[in-house]
């Protein structure tokens, strides 16, 4: 079995599929109610089995790097239209930034008019006939009145196809092992542009499979790396396993998703406890996108 800092690596793929995002910029007059706002408007966004997207916060921006010079985060979300993008955004936009103090919100992608989705041009009836059309360098902005002053949201976004699916299990000795082993990776994948761990802080300790015994539900739990049931499933846990983490990788581009599966890996694998790092698919048939641990690996060493 292949090996990464003394630990094994299943040689498998991650199975990812395809999606639509966008990339959005919320500023503020400080980076704590910029935040704020951030945390609200990514909350209930885990994963579209159940939520109306997949999103989380990009990174912050200095004052210096936002369209306003005010202090800002960058958000990116996913859902597989841009029909449901638009609505999924409009509402949180709508609910969580635009009621939060002192933001504004931008579009942070390129414009194309086939693939844009109309946010601000939708949230400024909320103004009452009060809100005001601006127009700058062929960008429209909308300004509506609220009790702080005026909400600045810009009237359309760009969109992009996107990856999403993107994983890593990461198979340790202990919880509290295996806890720290994610948490490290999460970090290091966060340092990589243009990609979000969607599920609470990065991590998921509820890995599921296509499919139930309840014919209602559509996923169920991963029952292979559940160690409580060991010895009455097919386990794919091995001996001194006892508990198991996933980190979901969603990206604007397959490269982004790769580099931060490698950035994690290479993390996670320096702490000790973790034995074992694996990852899901479905044979190929869930989405086109095979990110392969072993190729990850050699192109690493190969120094690409």
């Amino acid at each position: 079995m292949l090996q990464l800092n003394g630990v094994e690596v299943e040689d498998t793929f991650a199975e990812a599929f395809g999606m639509t995002a966008a990339r959005l910029v919320v500023t503020a007059e400080t980076p704590g109610w910029a935040r704020e706002a951030a945390v609200a408007a990514t909350g209930y966004a885990a994963s579209v089995i159940g939520c109306d997207a997949e999103a989380g916060i990009e990174q912050e921006l200095p004052a210096s790097d936002t369209p306003d010079g005010r202090p800002g985060v960058t958000l990116l979300f996913f859902a597989f239209s841009r029909d449901a993008l638009q609505k999924a955004l409009i509402n949180r936009v709508a609910q969580c930034i635009l009621t939060c103090p002192t933001t504004s919100c931008f579009n942070a992608l390129p414009i194309d008019p086939a693939r844009s989705i109309r946010i601000g041009g939708n949230l400024r009836f909320f103004g009452d006939g009060w809100q005001i059309s601006k127009l700058l360098d062929d960008r429209r902005f909308w300004r509506i009145p609220v009790m702080d002053g005026e909400f600045l949201c810009e009237d359309v976004f760009g969109t992009v196809k996107a990856v999403a699916g993107g994983n890593l299990l990461i198979l340790a000795e202990t919880q509290t092992s295996g806890l720290r082993a994610a948490e490290a990776a999460v970090a290091a994948a966060r340092h990589v542009p243009g990609v979000i761990l969607p599920f609470p802080g990065g991590v998921v300790r509820s890995g599921s499979k296509v499919g139930s015994k309840y014919k209602a539900l559509k996923a169920s739990t991963n029952d292979a790396y559940c160690p409580t049931l060991r010895g009455a499933v097919a386990s794919e846990l091995p001996d001194g396993v006892n508990a198991v983490y996933e980190l979901v990788i969603d990206g604007l581009d397959l490269a982004a998703v790769e580099r931060a599966t490698w950035e994690a890996m290479l993390a996670a694998t320096k702490n000790p406890g973790v034995r074992r790092l694996t990852a899901g698919n479905y044979g190929g048939k869930l989405g086109p996108f095979h990110i392969h641990l072993r190729a990850l690996i050699e192109s690493r060493a190969e120094g690409g």
